[in-house]
């Protein structure tokens, strides 16, 4: 990319729509950095970053969909005064030199918190934060995605038909790289411009509240029954079937992760749910199963059907019940039984989309939907200023967002 581009090309037919025509972005500025693969070479790259200014632009890719967890598979790195550079953390042994050029500048990222888990995993924790994504929420543009926001403000398209490979492929493409380097050639100008506009729009002071929150959250914890959250389980009714599940789903993932491999490249979530319902008497036909006839599935069916065969033998007592609802039920369920909640909701909710239109935020950036849910059905007492302002809190609302709704709520309440 060169620092001055020609002005975009607007569509000349007055009939026309009069939208930019995007410019590919398809080189480095530098050109293509070299992979980097060995610990002389990381130690090099921390060098050249030091020597730098300025904020560092981060990403990784990671191998979601192929591989069981969600580790990197490369780094790509870029700052001002050294370049971009791309790390392949698989043969790297020491991220020492890596840890330290990094702790301390502000990392730039785009949606953060789908990158931060795989960096925390090799030892590098950022301090300062700027995401790119949600600065674009909080000014409410109408589309945020990387190469949506490089655009509109640059007015280059970046490609993004390498988006979903498999990045734990090796050795990696030349265009797979190429692809990747371009993912921050612009970050730290996004950066920039969306900063100048967070702060013309008076909303800089929120968006480093969120970009706090982000770095502050802790890992979620482990989930009591992680088996729930099977996509379509809330087709399956019954004890029995709900084991079926529950014996599916813990059987696929030890075994995803003896062979680090995505759980759903072995059976999908449609073909445990289908066996739940289908309650299958033998091997043969739980293999006549939807979602069952795929290579995987077939080399398991032992497994699968050892599963299935141990959860058509559990006792009664034994069958996991059906979870119970956590927080109120649903606002649908509230004007029969709860007429007094079903009142406050129907005025705070078109209230907190109405503010959120206002301040030109998305009203789940504004506050979580679950949060007015929860207010609105269980409100504290007395409702004043200071116990819906602690119940806000309580419920992980930043202080902005506090002092944004609070008056709309209370006049709601």
């Amino acid at each position: 990319m060169t620092d001055t581009a020609e002005p975009l090309e607007t569509a000349t037919d007055p009939k026309a729509p009069l939208e930019p025509v995007g410019i590919p972005l398809t080189e480095p500025r530098e050109g293509l950095p070299p992979l980097v693969v060995d610990d002389a070479g990381l130690a090099a790259v921390a060098r050249a970053l030091a020597a730098g200014e300025g904020p560092i632009a981060v990403d990784t890719e990671r191998a979601s969909g192929y591989r069981y967890g969600q580790s990197a598979y490369l780094l790509q790195l870029r700052r001002r005064g050294s370049g971009s550079h791309l790390i392949d953390p698989v043969g790297i042994t020491d991220f020492g030199p890596l840890i330290d050029v990094l702790d301390g500048p502000e990392w730039v990222l785009h949606s953060a918190s789908q990158d931060l888990p795989a960096l925390r995993e090799i030892g590098l924790v950022a301090q300062e934060l700027f995401d790119t994504e949600l600065a674009g929420r909080l000014l409410g543009l109408p589309r945020v995605g990387l190469a949506a926001l490089v655009e509109s403000e640059f007015g280059f398209v970046l490609a993004k038909e390498h988006s979903a490979v498999d990045w734990s492929t090796r050795p990696l493409p030349e265009p797979w790289l190429r692809y990747a380097a371009l993912d921050v050639e612009l970050l730290i100008e996004l950066r920039e411009l969306l900063l100048l506009q967070l702060r013309d729009a008076g909303k800089l002071e929120w968006a480093q509240e969120e970009f706090r929150a982000v770095l502050d959250a802790p890992p979620p914890a482990p989930r009591a029954d992680p088996w729930r959250r099977t996509s379509g389980i809330h087709k399956v009714r019954g004890p029995r079937r709900l084991a079926v599940v529950r014996a599916l789903w813990l059987a696929r993932d030890e075994m995803a992760r003896a062979r680090d491999v995505a759980p759903g490249r072995l059976i999908p979530d449609g073909a445990i749910v289908a066996a739940a319902q289908a309650l299958p008497i033998s091997a043969e036909a739980l293999l006549s199963t939807q979602g069952f006839n795929g290579r995987a599935a077939r080399s398991g069916l032992n497994t699968w059907w050892n599963a299935v065969a141990e959860a058509l033998a559990l006792p009664d007592d034994q069958c996991p019940a059906a979870p119970k609802s956590e927080g109120p039920p649903p606002p649908k369920a509230w004007p029969d039984r709860y007429p007094e909640a079903a009142a406050r909701w129907d005025i705070m909710r078109p209230a907190t989309l109405e503010l959120a239109e206002t301040l030109a935020v998305p009203v789940e950036n504004l506050l979580s939907p679950d949060t007015v849910r929860r207010l609105a059905f269980a409100p504290p007492e007395p409702a004043d200023a200071d116990t819906v302002a602690e119940f806000l809190r309580a419920h992980g609302a930043r202080e902005w967002q506090i002092t944004a709704t609070l008056p709309t709520l209370l006049t709601a309440l």
